[in-house]
């Protein structure tokens, strides 16, 4: 990402808080431009480019109405209907079918001492990314602001790992995600550490497509443990792969949008985004 396309990325995240906060009011063309400091021309251009629509229905995605009538309309399919569909169509995030390989409780413990990961920074349409991986898959992916700290959190995660700075296919394909190739989804792996509580709910998460929201009380029916929806916000919270593993999809059953380890305006870029993708 260069400077130019960061400070695009910053300035739809401004008109984003802005949008949300003042959606009510249905804010004109001229109201966010100005919240962003640019000509309402070169900002619609801008927003387009980004979202794939215009300023004015992206703010339709970002309603709690559109949020409720998503929830109404897919809370009894939601999750049916994206595992039996599988591989029926390229521009749904369910498309991607992940072969999750627990980490061993060994490796865990230890710190990772057993690891050899692989790490490199990338770019997306939401900011900054790190992605790493094992040989057996993707283990950590985080949105950051800060080179040096994003590596300090990975680190915290496996102290005892050899790290190497290396971009390797594993990366690439799951990369691939944010430009539109959908022909190696298949190919993601991810290699995880988690209780199986943690590894069911966040294989769980797969099964939203992209585009659609569900809640925590529908994701602990769905696991059968219907009076564990805390437990599933903690699950949900401390995934540790970003954007693959569709957290950012879980809001709350009123319709906001609610909270997200990698901030509330890039949840709402993210729910926004994908909407804009599906229904174009």
């Amino acid at each position: 990402m260069t400077k130019q396309e960061q400070l695009n990325y910053d300035r739809i995240a401004v008109a984003i808080d802005y949008i949300n906060e003042n959606f009510k009011e249905q804010p004109s063309l001229n109201d966010i431009a100005a919240a962003v400091h640019i000509s309402p021309y070169h900002f619609q251009r801008l927003f387009t480019n980004w979202a794939g629509v215009s300023p004015k229905k992206f703010m339709q995605y970002l309603s709690i109405n559109y949020a409720k009538g998503l929830l109404k309309e897919k809370q009894a399919t939601l999750f049916d209907t994206a595992h039996e569909m599988g591989l029926s169509g390229t521009g749904r995030l369910h498309d991607l079918f992940v072969n999750i390989e627990g980490m061993t409780p060994g490796e865990f413990k230890n710190g990772g001492a057993n690891l050899s990961i692989n790490y490199s920074f990338a770019e997306s349409p939401f900011g900054h990314l790190l992605v790493a991986s094992t040989p057996k898959g993707i283990c950590y992916m985080a949105f950051f602001n800060n080179k040096e700290e994003a590596f300090e959190s990975l680190q915290q995660k496996f102290p005892n790992a050899v790290y190497n700075q290396v971009v390797d296919t594993i990366q690439q394909d799951a990369l691939f995600i944010f430009q539109h190739d959908w022909s190696k989804l298949n190919e993601i792996k991810l290699h995880l550490h988690g209780t199986p509580f943690q590894l069911k709910v966040w294989e769980t998460l797969l099964k939203i497509p992209m585009g659609d929201v569900t809640t925590y009380g529908s994701i602990a029916k769905e696991i059968e443990r219907p009076k564990a929806a805390r437990a599933i916000g903690t699950a949900v919270g401390s995934n540790p792969v970003a954007f693959l593993i569709p957290c950012h999809r879980v809001i709350q059953a009123s319709g906001n949008i609610g909270g997200y380890m990698w901030g509330p305006t890039r949840k709402s870029a993210m729910i926004g985004w994908e909407a804009a993708q599906v229904n174009v």
